[in-house]
């Protein structure tokens, strides 16, 4: 018999990860009515927003407006993404208590996303994180296209590696491993998964999967067998990175609610619900999104409308 967790954690990235790169307006207060109907589904934990500069990522300008108008939760975690320690001192002015920071782990990434080499990104992630503690935040540093950027395997392990070791030892609340191009397939995911374990003892491991490829929840049953309870997913399958060609969403949030309550592990998330909520995205977007369950109650409800009419 398969061995997995009896629970898990998702952190529903849509409303930072999923609404940065889009091209149409989101009014804050449909951001925030998004972020409403997923607490409503059951997610406890939710990227908001990031805190970057407007010029560069429009959609985000409005990170302090978001944070103002939060629901008073005391069951529910909202961070917010930094990439510099501005983007930390903003954060903490606007109330957020978590803050997650991330960086690439190739140079040519790193350079067309961050204009910095991994070197310079991980000092200022290591000064970046001391803000956070002195803030009393608690801070999540995410590492970039670890399992890929050109080819599979072109970032070293032995770096991710090292990188897990020293972050983790500046204190963190959690550590993620993200696929950002889609590129690793269950065994590898099984393979730096294992070696990162080793370096990070008991800090929670996060992964922040894209399905780029059509892997995505393959490699999460891979990373559940090797005892990883945590998660990033966005709702309707959105996402993307606009440094990495053909890239595509993250795993979509309700797909893999279904995987997990499907096989016994618990979520308390509901995935209609999510799915609903990614089907009036769709309507708002004015595109498919790639969800599967939102499809599927797609599918459903135009049968019962032809069989109403009929």
């Amino acid at each position: 018999m398969m061995k997995l967790p009896e629970s898990a954690l998702i952190c529903e990235v849509g409303p930072r990860d999923g609404f940065q790169y889009e091209t149409k307006w989101i009014p804050t207060e449909r951001k925030l009515a998004v972020i409403q109907r997923l607490l409503e589904a059951g997610v406890r934990r939710i990227q908001i927003t990031s805190f970057v500069h407007p010029k560069w990522v429009p959609q985000m300008a409005d990170a302090e407006e978001i944070c103002r108008h939060l629901p008073q939760r005391d069951d529910v975690i909202f961070s917010g993404l930094a990439l510099n320690q501005k983007g930390v001192e903003r954060a903490h002015a606007a109330g957020l208590r978590y803050i997650d920071l991330s960086i690439a782990t190739h140079d040519e990434h790193s350079l067309a996303n961050a204009n910095m080499t991994v070197a310079e990104a991980v000092r200022q992630a290591e000064a970046m994180v001391r803000l956070a503690h002195h803030y009393d935040m608690q801070p999540q540093l995410g590492l970039q296209t670890v399992f890929g950027y050109r080819k599979p395997g072109d970032t070293p392990l032995a770096r991710v590696r090292e990188l897990a070791r020293r972050f983790v030892d500046l204190g963190l609340e959690s550590f993620s491993l993200a696929d950002t191009t889609g590129m690793a397939h269950p065994l590898r995911i099984q393979e730096y998964v294992q070696a990162v374990q080793e370096e990070i003892g008991d800090t929670p491991l996060v992964l922040h999967l894209h399905d780029t490829r059509g892997l995505g929840l393959a490699n999460v049953l891979a990373a559940l067998q090797c005892g990883v309870r945590r998660f990033d997913t966005s709702v309707g399958g959105l996402g993307g990175c606009p440094f990495i060609p053909g890239a595509t969403g993250n795993i979509a949030t309700e797909d893999t609610v279904y995987l997990l309550e499907a096989m016994g592990v618990r979520t308390g998330i509901d995935y209609h619900k999510v799915a609903e909520l990614a089907l009036e995205l769709e309507t708002f977007l004015g595109k498919l999104l790639p969800s599967r369950q939102a499809r599927l109650l797609a599918r459903q409800r135009d049968l019962a409308s032809q069989a109403h009419t009929a």
